[in-house]
């Protein structure tokens, strides 16, 4: 078992910056795919980025491209998303995910989930 706690959320204005962070305990010798997720209010569960088990792959949304950036950090058990030039449109719960398998997009790819943290960007 993998336990996933997000950190990080919180209110920003339109243009503004946040960084989560994805601490991971338990079975962490073996090492997961890292994957974001947001849920924006009434809406479903949306992939947001994902990293490779050891980082050296990346895959993102089309909609956060070129402004969010997933890293992590295996010694630290943590995987993080900066996120910069927020928009309203960014406002959700954002939960952090691992997986034994490849780097995807699709949520049936992690077994493991955080509660979520919400960010909530003001115009």
């Amino acid at each position: 078992q993998v336990q996933l706690v997000e950190s990080g959320g919180g209110l920003v204005q339109a243009g503004g910056s946040l960084r989560l962070s994805c601490a991971a305990s338990g079975r962490t010798r073996s090492t997961y795919v890292m994957g974001w997720f947001s849920q924006p209010p009434g809406k479903e569960r949306e992939f947001v980025a994902a990293i490779s088990k050891s980082g050296g792959t990346t895959s993102y949304a089309d909609s956060v491209k070129g402004r969010f950036t997933i890293s992590r950090d295996n010694a630290k058990n943590t995987a993080y998303l900066q996120m910069t030039s927020l928009k309203p449109d960014d406002t959700a719960v954002y939960y952090c995910a691992a997986g034994t398998g490849g780097i995807g997009r699709s949520s049936s790819l992690y077994g493991y989930w955080g509660q979520g943290t919400q960010v909530t960007v003001s115009s």
